[in-house]
């Protein structure tokens, strides 16, 4: 029997408040049958359940279930539409959803009736201030039948309807550039609201918008929170009322005397003022509001994840107590290097305050490691107001910890004193990847924590120190990894509209998205701007999404006529360049990979991906002439780099772009191990240009730039490279990623296990040896011989080196995408053994359902357990199927190579 399920708009689950106006449809078949498919479909959607007053897409004969783009009648403001979908199987059997619906937002700026309000108060570049709070009564003169409430910030708000929340989001409207867009979001507000007095209230925080961002100084798009909101109702007598923020609305000042993201938080229980947001409080010595011109930024729904409250931690062990005589200190241990902040739990007396303090990791002598944290203060303080239990956890401010220090306070400590509360965007898990090796569990463990902390709204490099940025080459590195770990599809389709807003005229993309009004630098360079076809590209891998290439190619055309304009001879970034040359092979260890050769590989890299894009996209003459510019790139490298090439005449680097590199040298650098290369020639690169290492060997082989003849000789020259630093990498953040999968791609599976197994530095596992929970964004954030790295630049939550996680899904337990079927709709199953493990599983939850990858070797037998989803296809390669009788479900198979339908299959080797 077939059912039909988990119907979702734009992703998501009954969506309120979208402005996506071609909203697109998937659903999910239920069956067990082997082989079950989708034959046909119709959707009826409609202004009512049941109805098809708006569209009705007949019977279409097609096995599409994901990505069904509405094409009925025009949607307007406020419109909320119904659909359900009649699903025909492989025998012909139809069988109908229930009904789902979505709601529209407000799609023009003229359905918006207020201001934006704020209080006088606004601080300067370092001086904090406190948080206002806004309120507003409405009468009503009957029931309220509906309500909605619109509301956004610039800043960050909570809101509040006769004294209860809203909504249980987090760091609304989250973080983009403000003076391009800013985010709103919708909630169903009936049930907070009753007949007579009401009260709408609203806190403001400084959030990205006010408070400090990086290293640098407050106030970079406003100079203070202010709000936007509008509360729609419709009684039961059929009247309309709207409250939307203006000079009537009141404000004061409360118990958050400061608040930052970097800095934390300040709260005196001593200025509470309770019922501020229920009705009968008295307001009289409030202030009205002062309104604020419009920033002429567009208005835009919420339409990826919001961030929440997603877990609490307990700590694993009793505090510790490191009281000197100075101060009475606690340290609690809560087992995971997480992003959050704590709740807190005591009494004390009046006027005490706590304080509170956050870090990754301790020193040897146990106290906090706090140098890391740079100018990041990173301290919460709580005031009490009388000796009663408190129950408190801060607002508008969020910190990367593992360690908790609490400070002064005279209560009794316990494990229940301080609980960690998680944030971040909202994701559902969709990977899972499990071995018979503990520590390869760990290291799994570690690249999800990594992944939760560092998307907070946007896809950042840290959660501690003063920077927290979005790094565009950190994500283009991990974006494979993230969308086997969670649903990133919406997040990541958020992030996309990002780099487009901050794509400059002349289509450079900065380093950093969203962009920052004093950023530091323009270009990303090579590895890192390049994030602007290698995001939305992978996301349309995983998901099948071609909406996401839609909305990107012009961004993608700006950007790559921009290399061309500015790389003579398919050159980019040579050393004559007079713009920044890039961030090098970040973080690599004694291997200092050539930054025009970083930059024509990915200049080559994408042309061949923009032509694939063009292609999918129906962009026949683009796909041709990207395709060309793929090969002319390719030959430019190898006449630059490869054996035989002629040596070129450099011109010195003009000095100002040398400083640059220069400084971003000295902050990359490692605490080199000792390692003396000796003589070593190649038969691949020419060393008289440059002396190759294994980045340049990587990128040369993962990106197509090597003709077929040397492709051997240069997987034997990385292979050395490898051997000679005794079976270590030197690769940094671009060279990384692609490691292991040119190895196993390229006939050194036994290589790329080796390295994956490799337990000192530079490794993988080394930091999971050394107790992380996270991964780190050095290889060796620390080590025994010379402890700590550079503190100025030392995070222990990093999620770039988290990208083997793709590796370890689609080698190990062998789970990977058929790029001409995307989406898991025709998936690719085929774990590569080298016997160092025992058992591996992989489990995605596709938009069509699970799919999974279960193997165990046991002596000479192979034991797979294969899952297809409903309505999909998959290639399944049996492992050692030349080594023994293989049979599939019990009868013998066909061959090593199977092609399938959905079903569970049972595969068993006995050599």
């Amino acid at each position: 029997m077939t059912t039909i399920t988990n119907l979702k708009t734009e992703y998501r689950t009954n969506p309120l408040g979208i402005d996506v106006v071609l909203p697109r449809f998937s659903w999910q078949m239920a069956s067990e049958a082997v082989g079950a498919k989708q034959t046909a479909y119709q959707v009826k959607a409609g202004s009512s359940a049941g109805q098809a007053d708006l569209w009705d897409s007949g019977k279409v004969e097609s096995d599409q279930s994901v990505h069904v783009v509405y094409a009925g009648k025009p949607l307007a403001s406020r419109q909320r539409i119904y659909w359900n979908v009649t699903v025909w199987d492989e025998s012909g059997s139809a069988s109908s959803s229930e009904t789902a619906w979505f709601e529209l937002g407000l799609l023009a700026r003229s359905d918006w009736r207020g201001d934006w309000i704020g209080a006088d108060l606004r601080g300067g570049p370092r001086s904090l201030i406190p948080a206002p709070m806004f309120r507003q009564t409405l009468k009503l003169g009957s029931a309220p039948q509906s309500a909605r409430l619109y509301i956004t910030a610039l800043g960050l708000y909570e809101c509040s309807i006769n004294g209860k929340p809203v909504s249980d989001d987090v760091f609304n409207p989250g973080w983009t550039d403000y003076a391009k867009r800013v985010q709103y979001k919708v909630y169903d507000v009936l049930d907070l609201l009753q007949q007579g007095e009401n009260v709408i209230g609203a806190m403001l925080g400084d959030g990205w918008a006010v408070g400090h961002i990086s290293w640098n100084h407050r106030q970079q798009y406003v100079d203070r929170p202010r709000l936007l909101a509008q509360l729609e109702i419709t009684l039961s007598d059929g009247k309309t009322v709207t409250v939307a923020t203006d000079t009537h609305w009141k404000y004061q000042f409360g118990p958050i005397m400061s608040n930052d993201f970097l800095m934390g938080e300040e709260y005196d229980a001593r200025a509470e003022l309770p019922g501020w947001d229920a009705p009968h409080f008295d307001d009289s010595g409030w202030y009205p509001a002062k309104r604020f011109d419009d920033l002429g930024s567009a208005i835009v729904a919420t339409d990826g994840p919001t961030v929440k409250r997603i877990e609490e931690i307990k700590p694993i062990s009793d505090p510790v107590d490191n009281s000197d005589h100075n101060f009475r200190r606690y340290i609690f241990d809560l087992g995971q290097n997480m992003v959050g902040r704590v709740r807190f739990k005591g009494s004390a007396p009046a006027n005490t305050t706590i304080t509170l303090r956050f870090a990754e990791v301790l020193t040897e002598d146990g106290k906090m490691y706090l140098t890391n944290l740079r100018s990041a203060r990173a301290v919460d303080y709580y005031t009490f107001k009388s000796d009663e239990e408190v129950i408190w956890e801060p607002h508008f401010t969020f910190h990367g910890f593992r360690y908790v220090e609490l400070t002064e306070y005279p209560g009794e400590v316990t494990k229940d004193t301080i609980t960690g509360v998680v944030l971040h965007s909202e994701m559902e898990s969709t990977g899972e990847f499990e071995c018979s090796d503990p520590i390869l569990n760990q290291l799994q463990h570690n690249i999800q924590w990594g992944q939760k902390g560092n998307f907070v709204d946007v896809p950042t490099d840290c959660p501690q120190r003063d920077e927290r940025l979005g790094w565009t080459g950190d994500i283009q590195v991990f974006v494979r990894t993230a969308a086997y770990n969670f649903d990133v599809a919406g997040f990541m389709t958020k992030w996309a509209q990002d780099v487009t807003d901050a794509q400059y005229p002349d289509g450079i993309v900065p380093p950093v998205v969203p962009q920052m009004k004093t950023s530091f630098l323009a270009d990303g360079g090579p590895a890192w701007s390049d994030a602007v076809i290698i995001c939305p590209w992978t996301i349309y891998l995983c998901y099948g999404d071609k909406r996401i290439l839609e909305t990107s190619y012009a961004t993608m055309i700006k950007f790559i006529n921009f290399l061309l304009e500015s790389s003579p001879g398919y050159i980019r970034c040579a050393p004559e360049y007079e713009g920044w040359p890039g961030f090098g092979d970040w973080l690599s260890i004694n291997a200092s990979t050539p930054r025009d050769l970083l930059g024509t590989a990915f200049l080559a890299y994408d042309a061949d991906l923009l032509s694939r894009i063009a292609e999918v996209l129906g962009k026949k003459e683009d796909a041709e002439k990207y395709r060309k510019l793929f090969a002319d790139v390719k030959s430019a490298f190898a006449n630059r780099y490869l054996i035989g090439s002629q040596v070129p005449a450099v011109k010195p680097m003009p000095s100002e772009a040398r400083r640059r590199m220069d400084q971003a040298e000295a902050i990359s650098r490692g605490n080199l191990k000792n390692f003396d290369y000796g003589t070593v020639t190649s038969q691949v690169y020419n060393t008289e240009v440059f002396q190759p290492m294994q980045t340049a060997y990587v990128l040369g082989l993962h990106f197509n730039l090597l003709p077929d003849e040397l492709r051997p000789l240069a997987v034997e020259e990385l292979v050395a490279d490898i051997e000679r630093r005794n079976m270590h990498l030197s690769t940094g953040f671009v060279g990384a990623p692609y490691l292991p999968h040119v190895l196993s791609t390229n006939g050194r599976l036994d290589m790329a296990y080796t390295l994956l197994n490799q337990k000192t530095w530079p490794s993988w596992l080394y930091s999971v040896t050394q107790g992380a929970t996270t991964i780190w964004e050095r290889w060796d954030g620390w080590t025994e011989d010379r402890g700590f790295q550079d503190p100025g630049m030392n995070s222990f939550n990093h999620y770039a080196y988290g990208s083997i996680g793709a590796w370890m899904y689609n080698t190990v337990a062998g789970i990977d995408i058929d790029p001409q079927q995307p989406g898991y709709k025709h998936s690719i199953l085929r774990p590569q053994l080298d016997g160092s493990l025992t058992s591996a599983c992989g489990k995605i939850k596709t938009a069509y359902g699970d799919l999974v990858s279960n193997w165990k070797l046991d002596g000479g037998t192979f034991d797979w357990e294969v899952v297809v989803p409903p309505n999909t296809t998959a290639t399944i390669n049996i492992p050692m199927a030349d080594k023994g009788k293989v049979t599939v479900n019990g009868s013998p198979a066909n061959g090593a190579v199977q092609e399938v339908g959905a079903g569970t299959y049972h595969i068993v080797v006995v050599g």
